[in-house]
């Protein structure tokens, strides 16, 4: 993996001095196509390269092979971070479709204005983890709301936190440690949701985590959601004891919500998205909304290569 990983280094010194002789306007026409040709077929190694490096950390590290529990809440900023979570929601979704995944909603909470309180899904596919993991933190958003009749800029702040789904092999949960509840699930769904109790929460009771999902109008299929939910928690807690970077990912990255606690900012007016860990910035925002984040997970996981 050494030499892999020294080969993109020596690649990414090519693409810096090809993209200096494609902006160089004192070459003709002919040699800038070129240019343009040969960043273009740079791009394209390095992407591979690290593809396969992934690849290889993925066989060492079989975590990084499982599917993902992606949860995403509104933070600082009312009822705009609400709509501003279901705008990283749609994000993260064409991204995973993009990639071959699978998105799957486990559980979700709307507000009154069409965003989201909260929102739980599974991202399922092999390499899923690997893809998302660096998603976890606070994420920062400056735009006018659509309620905001003054013009005003507002920022809110919604958190993400990405986790490994456990199997029953990786976690044990025992009967007798859970407390389960059924109740009459509320919001919109049609009559069929607010007339049976088909909600369920679910209590681990030796670690206090509480699970609760009413989507589905079966009491056994939310139950079964509550469980995946609640098993990945339990995964990521106990992982979290022995591995630093997994509990920095919920205690330190992912954080309250605050917005000074960002990892990456979103500016509409500016178009401009800049992850502050690494101090990319790139100014397609539309696109950036639209799922193409591959940039900003190609960099990131670049940058962990190089700290290890």
């Amino acid at each position: 993996m050494t030499v892999l990983y020294c080969e993109v280094l020596r690649v990414q010194e090519e693409i810096a001095e090809a993209q200096k002789m494609a902006q160089d306007k004192t070459h003709s026409n002919e040699l800038l196509s070129l240019a343009g040709e040969e960043l273009a077929a740079l791009e394209a190694r390095k992407k591979a390269l690290t593809r396969e490096i992934e690849g290889l950390l993925i066989r060492e590290d079989p975590l990084l092979a499982k599917n993902v529990i992606l949860e995403i809440r509104a933070g600082t900023g009312g009822l705009e971070a609400g709509l501003f979570a279901a705008d990283l929601f749609r994000m993260y979704t064409r991204f995973a479709q993009s990639g071959g995944f699978k998105v799957e909603i486990l559980s979700s909470s709307p507000n009154e204005a069409g965003g989201l309180k909260e929102i739980i899904a599974a991202v399922n596919g092999p390499g899923a983890y690997g893809r998302f993991k660096f998603e976890s933190g606070t994420h920062r958003v400056q735009r006018v709301p659509a309620t905001e009749a003054s013009g005003r800029i507002h920022t809110s702040a919604v958190t993400v936190a990405i986790l490994p789904e456990a199997e029953e092999v990786d976690v044990e949960i025992k009967p007798e440690d859970l407390k389960i509840d059924v109740f009459r699930s509320g919001g919109p769904g049609g009559q069929s949701v607010n007339t049976t109790d088909s909600a369920v929460r679910v209590t681990h009771v030796p670690s206090g985590l509480v699970v609760s999902c009413q989507d589905e109008k079966s009491q056994l299929k939310n139950k079964q959601k509550a469980l995946k939910i609640l098993r990945a928690r339990l995964f990521e807690k106990i992982t979290s004891d022995r591995n630093a970077q997994i509990a920095k990912q919920r205690k330190e990255q992912v954080g309250s919500g605050d917005r000074s606690q960002k990892i990456r900012t979103y500016n509409f007016p500016d178009r401009r998205v800049t992850d502050h860990r690494i101090g990319l910035t790139v100014y397609n925002l539309e696109a950036v909304m639209d799922g193409r984040i591959e940039e900003f997970v190609d960099a990131l996981f670049e940058a962990a290569l190089e700290k290890e």
